[in-house]
């Protein structure tokens, strides 16, 4: 399985929105869509906030993977944001994987 690495900013939140979602969508188009099966990992170590723009990003950006028949994986996802993705029934949407 292919998988493309991108970086969530610090706090993901309507500012850093813009850049983060580009950055993703320029990895998930480096996936390419003659091989299925791919998977974009969101390396989410260093982030401690996400509102609701940015929920709405990682959503857009899973639609977005399930159209091309990839996966989105959200590495090392601290508690808070896995307790926002239960607590809005998203939690299935995503591979959640730990820090390595």
């Amino acid at each position: 399985m292919k998988r493309i690495v991108v970086a969530s900013p610090t706090v993901l939140d309507s500012a850093s929105r813009g850049p983060f979602y580009e950055a993703a969508l320029t990895a998930l188009d480096s996936l390419g869509t003659d091989d299925p099966g791919g998977q974009l990992v969101v390396d989410m170590r260093l982030t401690d906030r996400v509102d609701s723009s940015g929920l709405s990003t990682l959503v857009l950006l899973q639609v977005r993977a399930a159209e091309r028949k990839h996966t989105v994986a959200l590495r090392g996802a601290s508690e808070e944001i896995r307790f926002l993705l239960l607590m809005t029934r998203l939690e299935d949407r995503f591979d959640l994987t730990p820090d390595a």
